[in-house]
């Protein structure tokens, strides 16, 4: 397997892990910030998930398909999948029709599975690199 395309797949896969974690830290720390800062409240209607996902969702695809051509693992691209729907469906669904505690809830199972799912792909793709 050539180098390159290993350091650049587990590239993807901590700039993934990044992005979830971003997520997270957005979804517990901002209303801590809003009810801590009041001049901040204009901000807490705001929806950032949207952004997120259009950030997201095209790098975890490309993460979890270059890390699967080299793993063949679809336990992993599963768990990826899955908590892509999740992130989904809290950034749009959950956000418009369900509240904000569901918001969150799937925003953050989204987050914790996808960086997990990121966490496999990197570390299960480096083995098979070095096989």
């Amino acid at each position: 397997m050539d180098q390159n395309a290993s350091k650049s797949g587990r590239w993807l896969d901590l700039t993934a892990v990044g992005l979830s974690g971003l997520c997270l830290v957005h979804c517990l720390a901002l209303p801590l910030f809003v009810a801590l800062l009041p001049f901040l409240a204009r901000y807490s209607d705001g929806h950032l998930h949207l952004q997120m996902l259009a950030v997201v969702l095209p790098l975890s695809t490309f993460a979890l398909a270059a890390g699967f051509r080299r793993h063949r693992d679809r336990r992993v691209v599963a768990a990826g999948c899955a908590a892509m729907v999740l992130l989904t469906i809290g950034a749009t669904v959950a956000h418009t029709h369900l509240g904000l505690a569901a918001d969150r809830a799937f925003t953050m199972a989204g987050s914790f599975t996808l960086a997990f799912a990121h966490y496999f792909n990197a570390t299960r793709a480096r083995f098979a690199c070095a096989l």
